[in-house]
């Protein structure tokens, strides 16, 4: 079907084609590039260690290479930067062999010391890795996260000493290694077994008053934390030396790199999607030299950047577009078909689907609702639209540090004042499904377990046992959300729903991507929306995020039988007692209710009809390598597949 927009021109109007207008402008002599497509917001940073977002995920994924890749059809891991591999009977220990024409965008080839320096860095507490516990699979590499809070006497240490403030940031201090002897409070008393766990796990801890006493080539020696400036600027106490950080000797995490071209992982229990897992990018290594060289974030400009992947960027105009070419130096160039691709940075999906409907771009990624309706309808059936399951969940999170959120009876009751068949039916209408769980149904052998539905006289009841009746003394809350007309409509409706249900007062707040995430890492907000596409195809990948303290938790709960319960499904080997353990947990969650579960995705793209390479998929993940152009249509169209 040809790209005719006539039939949504009533609806896509004034400002909305002055907007597409407006872009193409931009690009002004621009040569078109092979493939075009709207990424979204700005990227946070192209650097693999530091960003979660969807924008970023597709662009890192262009410019960098795992162990493994991701089929572009079923999603299993496949090799990459490995050629290969070897997986011990205990299912413990991965041995990695590096392709030797593995290469980095400047030449010089990608090593098992490339992975090693990346996956320390990943874990790094200066790095402050949101996906950091990804890596936690590896033995000892939560121990090594933890830094001088999860060191413990007897525990080989490597100190790291301060650098000069002014030398680059992305510098290690100098190496002094040793065996813990014993950690002081800041009276001087020794800090043993439960007391000093008590003490780590104490947020309000300030580990500068903790010494740590190692045993050395130098004899003892006392160490204590210092930032670089503080450490310029001041002598360290008697008898004392300022230490960066403190951590657990690299050589006792479970990573190692035997040769340039054979890297090993020693697990701490088998891990069924630990290849799927060194494919995802957080793992992804990148460049010492470069990373060194220009420090971050710098590092990661398009004149700086050096990347293993099929592309590299050419340039980047903020606010516009980034174009990335073919890397002249990846392994399997020959087979990548695209010589270059422009990423449009745009966050308003109205623009976006006009520049679909227009011939600008190639593909978008999420069509306003009321238009997707009306393209849905369309007869006969269009041959660039087909939405389709995925493994993702809308949910709202609740600051459970801000009152009234920390009553339960609050959070339940505003989870069962929502219509979720309004907004599913409603207002988005492609084919989304209400959901009380917060895994998606369909994964092998987990059933989730759902949490209350939709009853507004209980809703009433719940809040006046609270304290509220009929909304009378409830504060005025607020619902934050990234900048994007979907999610803004989605606030909209539930504020009306509550207004209406339980008689508070709401109001709604965007924010552009950067400050809104790191609004909910730093709990400023009432409540706030939040989606998330499973990392991988099992229910962990959502249940791990709310463990106490855990970086992408972003809600203030805890509950340490729900930690008992995730912890023991790490261990566990046989796969229906796993599952057992997370229904459990997650059982946990949906009646502690820190979160407010919504409805489970579809996907929502529009694709060229002459795209090809481009294929459903549960993560609605579609690597570009993979995406090639049939000006003349003469091969069939997957992504049509199963569109009646």
């Amino acid at each position: 079907m040809p790209l005719d927009g006539r039939s949504l021109f009533p609806w896509i109007a004034g400002v909305a084609i002055l907007g597409s207008i407006g872009w193409a402008l931009n690009r002004g002599q621009l040569p078109p590039a092979d493939f075009t497509f709207i990424n979204g917001t700005e990227v946070k940073s192209l650097d693999p260690a530091i960003v979660t977002g969807q924008p970023e995920n597709r662009m890192i994924n262009a410019l960098f290479e795992g162990l493994t890749s991701w089929n572009p059809e079923t999603l299993k891991p496949e090799p990459g930067v490995a050629e290969r591999w070897d997986v011990s009977a205990d299912l413990l220990t991965y041995t990695f062999h590096l392709r030797k024409d593995a290469k980095w965008s400047d030449g010089s080839p990608v090593t098992a010391h490339d992975f090693i320096y990346s996956m320390r860095r990943f874990l790094d507490p200066r790095t402050a890795a949101e996906y950091s516990y990804q890596a936690w699979y590896v033995k000892n590499a939560k121990r090594y996260s933890g830094g001088g809070r999860a060191v413990r006497p007897g525990d080989n240490v490597e100190v790291e000493l301060n650098v000069d403030p002014a030398a680059s940031n992305a510098l290690r201090g100098e190496l002094v290694h040793g065996k813990l002897v014993r950690i002081e409070d800041r009276s001087g008393q020794e800090l043993t077994g439960e007391a000093l766990d008590k003490a780590a796990a104490d947020e309000s801890l300030k580990i500068e008053d903790w010494v740590f006493v190692i045993s050395t080539e130098a004899g003892e020696e006392r160490f204590r934390y210092a930032d670089d400036a503080a450490a310029a600027e001041n002598e360290p106490a008697k008898a004392e030396r300022h230490a960066r950080q403190i951590l657990l000797d690299l050589k006792d995490v479970g990573m190692r790199a035997i040769d340039d071209y054979t890297l090993e992982f020693k697990l701490e229990n088998p891990t069924p999607y630990f290849l799927t897992l060194v494919g995802f990018y957080p793992l992804f290594p990148v460049q010492q030299k470069c990373v060194e060289t220009f420090g971050s974030p710098d590092w990661t400009d398009v004149e700086n950047i050096v990347c293993n992947g099929p592309f590299k960027p050419q340039f980047r105009h903020l606010r516009d577009r980034t174009r990335v070419v073919k890397n002249e130096h990846y392994w399997d160039r020959d087979n990548v078909k695209l010589g270059s691709v422009d990423f449009l940075a745009v966050e308003s999906s109205t623009t976006a689907l006009n520049l679909y409907l227009t011939g600008e771009v190639d593909w978008i990624y999420d069509v306003p609702a009321s238009a997707l309706r009306t393209l849905m309808a369309e007869r006969p059936v269009r041959d660039d639209l087909n939405p389709q399951p995925m493994l993702n969940t809308y949910f709202y999170l609740l600051n459970v540090k801000r009152k009234p959120f920390d009553d339960v009876r609050v959070r339940k009751a505003l989870s069962m004042a929502m219509d979720r068949n309004e907004l599913t039916q409603v207002l988005l209408g492609a084919g989304e499904l209400p959901t009380y769980s917060l895994v998606p149904p369909g994964l092998p052998g987990y059933d989730p377990p759902q949490g209350p539905h939709e009853d507004v006289k209980e809703a009433q009841r719940l809040l006046a046992e609270a304290g509220y009746p009929n909304g009378r003394g409830f504060p005025e809350i607020e619902i934050l959300h990234n900048t994007h007309e979907g999610h803004h409509a989605i606030a909209q409706l539930i504020r009306d729903q509550w207004r209406k249900n339980l008689g508070i007062s709401v109001k709604t707040r965007n924010e552009e991507w950067a400050t809104f995430n790191a609004s909910q890492r730093q709990l400023k907000y009432d409540v706030s929306r939040r989606g998330w596409i499973g990392d991988y195809a099992d229910p962990n990948t959502f249940l791990d995020m709310f463990v106490s303290g855990g970086e992408n938790n972003c809600t203030g709960w805890g509950n340490a039988e729900y930690d008992r319960l995730i912890a023991a499904a790490a261990t566990e080997t046989d796969s229906a007692k796993r599952l057992e353990l997370l229904h459990q947990a997650e059982a946990i969650l949906m009646d502690e209710q820190p979160i407010i579960p919504f409805y489970n995705y579809v996907s929502k793209n529009m694709v060229k009809p002459t795209v090809r390479g481009f294929y459903n998929n549960i993560q609605d993940t579609h690597p570009l390598s993979a995406i090639w152009i049939d000006a003349e249509e003469k091969t069939p169209n997957p992504f049509m597949e199963g569109r009646e």
